[in-house]
């Protein structure tokens, strides 16, 4: 099981993927797991096209662990305004680690194109990794020749390539350990067709598993009818 996500974080972590795909949840995850370890970490709300499931949502969560929240101007507010306000090139420079959540899909990502000259730096050194979320269990990318196909319109908006695949197949809360197991050869093959490594597969907390590469998460995105 995949335990210390921060033993293996790289200084910047980008998490890309379809709407829907659980790429937020995954942040969240990601970044209270960092702080829980007593590491400093910022959060890039890069979310500049959905009004849902931002972690701007989570400014009051964050502040509880100390992590630094960076969202767009605009966020949480009446207003869905695509604007950026901050540096992400000093944001990459301070201690710690960063994690940058993008908006879904290829018209999401598109903001990413304009950091590619601090990316291509970072990976130079080896400083960085952009993880594609993918689940089996959304219409668009229920075939794994549609998630690939998904990926490589992301890469080519944001002008960068991904560097390894997160298995994050789920129903909600109808998700059970079978649903689990069940998406494991698709993720098998959207990495054989893209040549990236499945740096971990997702599973509600409560549930254990032998297989090394399963990591269980909370979840603390949930759709817009539900109570948080």
């Amino acid at each position: 099981m995949v335990k210390n996500w921060g033993s293996v974080l790289k200084k910047v972590t980008i998490i890309t993927g379809h709407y829907g795909s659980g790429k937020t949840n995954i942040s969240v995850n990601l970044a209270l797991e960092i702080a829980k370890n007593g590491k400093r970490v910022t959060v890039v709300d890069l979310d500049i096209v959905n009004p849902y499931f931002r972690t701007a949502d989570f400014g009051d969560l964050f502040s509880d662990f100390n992590i630094n929240l960076i969202t767009p101007m605009y966020a949480n507010s009446n207003l869905d305004i695509p604007a950026i306000s901050f540096d992400i090139e000093r944001l990459t420079l301070d201690k710690g680690y960063l994690i940058i959540d993008v908006g879904g899909d290829d018209s999401g990502s598109t903001a990413l194109g304009r950091y590619k000259a601090i990316f291509d730096r970072l990976a130079e050194s080896d400083d960085i990794d952009m993880l594609y979320v993918i689940n089996k269990y959304r219409l668009l990318t229920s075939k794994p020749d549609d998630a690939v196909s998904l990926m490589r319109e992301i890469e080519y908006t944001a002008r960068f390539k991904h560097t390894g695949i997160i298995n994050n197949s789920n129903l909600g809360e109808e998700t059970d350990l079978q649903t689990v197991m069940d998406s494991l050869d698709y993720a098998d093959e959207v990495s054989k067709q893209t040549g990236l490594p499945i740096v971990f597969t997702s599973s509600p907390c409560e549930f254990e598993c032998e297989r090394t590469n399963i990591k269980p998460i909370k979840r603390y995105v949930r759709n817009i009818w539900e109570n948080r």
